[in-house]
């Protein structure tokens, strides 16, 4: 059964042409210029009169929605997948809180499980429990500590080769050899919820370490005589930069300027928590009670951001129409860009043969009419943009 994606605007990191898309079960295996290349014969031809048609989205942070959070068994990360998928999330990590260690351990052995019967779940995102506990942000300081061998080895045994991510602040004893621990069994390293300076953040990259958590948030800012991990960040081509673009946690001018600095190494993230794609109210996050006003989610009676009500859709929009990114540097940075943090540059996140057939169309508003996930169209569920959109 083959599918033909016809009268395409195709948007990838190679940038806007017209074009058409070949489909065979869950690969692309053609692609063509209109008025250039002959489509060929298809089971299926899908007419997309001229609407945009981009890879899918991967997300590399984000908590739950819909109401439900990934940390809290099976049916709630069904639910949370089910709506960022709708708006145009093929791929997901699964993020999870700080947590007492026997559940964070048994939360691991669960996301295994899921991974190994649905493809689309890329594995799991540790963003506790080592994390400096004056950056903690959203995570109970309970259940933090530093990053002692025998827990990292539980965490690695209890993630069974599932493990995509960690956040580790690097100012933490033993932090340096952690990373070094995690990048061996072929984990990505994360700086992030940290109070390093520039020259420990240097020294967090040199051991192994590629990426920053929500940079910007939970971390020193940049100061012309004390720099900090940003600054280090943007100065290293080995390191990409989460970013979470809602209008919220990060100003769009600053969105911009993080886009010029670190070109090809931006990541749009959602870091969304239960209530994305949901309303205003109360909600958990972890052990944690938070409160959603205005599409803001908030530590329960502070002004403590905790998490994100985003989906990946709003974040492509809040980045082309309110912070000036470009349409084709955003959409790398939904696409390819996290692919090559999850060192699966050559399997998603382009148009190209050979790719999966992950595939977001939309509207000339940016809004998703439809999806396909490894060749199979994904239902549409509720919708619900973020306030802050």
């Amino acid at each position: 059964m083959t599918t033909l994606f016809t009268a395409a605007s195709l948007l990838d990191t190679d940038g806007r042409r017209d074009g058409w898309v070949l489909v065979d079960g869950d690969r692309i295996t053609a692609t063509g210029q209109t008025g250039v290349d002959a489509p060929p014969p298809a089971t299926t031809t899908l007419d997309l009169g001229g609407r945009t048609l981009t890879p899918g989205f991967i997300d590399l942070h984000g908590h739950g929605g819909g109401g439900a959070a990934f940390d809290n068994g099976a049916d709630e990360i069904a639910a949370a997948l089910a709506v960022h998928r709708a708006h145009g999330t093929t791929r997901s990590v699964i993020s999870l809180v700080a947590n007492p260690l026997a559940d964070v351990q048994a939360s691991l052995e669960l996301v295994a499980s899921l991974a190994e019967s649905d493809p689309l779940i890329v594995g799991a995102h540790l963003e506790g429990p080592f994390l400096a506990i004056g950056r903690r942000g959203a995570h109970s300081p309970e259940f933090l500590s530093e990053p002692d061998p025998e827990i990292v080895d539980r965490l690695l045994e209890a993630g069974r080769g599932a493990i995509r991510q960690v956040t580790i602040a690097p100012e933490l004893p033993g932090a340096i050899d952690a990373i070094r621990r995690f990048v061996a069994a072929g984990v990505v390293v994360a700086v992030g919820h940290t109070e390093a300076d520039e020259k420990v953040a240097r020294e967090a990259f040199d051991a192994g370490a590629t990426l920053v958590t929500h940079v910007f948030n939970a971390m020193p800012g940049i100061h012309h005589r004390d720099p900090g991990p940003i600054a280090a960040a943007f100065d290293d081509d080995r390191v990409s930069l989460e970013l979470v673009v809602d209008g919220v946690h990060v100003h769009p001018s600053v969105v911009q300027m993080t886009f010029r600095a670190a070109p090809h190494r931006v990541v749009l993230v959602t870091d969304a928590m239960a209530a994305a794609g949901g309303d205003d109210g109360y909600y958990q996050l972890g052990s944690l009670n938070v409160e959603v006003r205005g599409g803001i989610a908030h530590l329960a009676g502070t002004e403590t951001i905790a998490g994100s009500t985003l989906t990946q859709d709003a974040a492509l929009r809040t980045a082309v129409t309110i912070a000036g990114v470009t349409e084709t540097a955003a959409i790398e940075a939904l696409t390819l860009t996290p692919a090559c943090v999850l060192g699966r540059e050559n399997e998603w996140g382009r148009l190209a043969p050979g790719f999966a057939a992950d595939l977001v169309v939309l509207d000339a508003e940016w809004q998703v009419e439809r999806v396909w996930a490894a060749g199979a169209e994904v239902p549409r569920g509720r919708s619900a943009d973020p306030a802050t959109d």
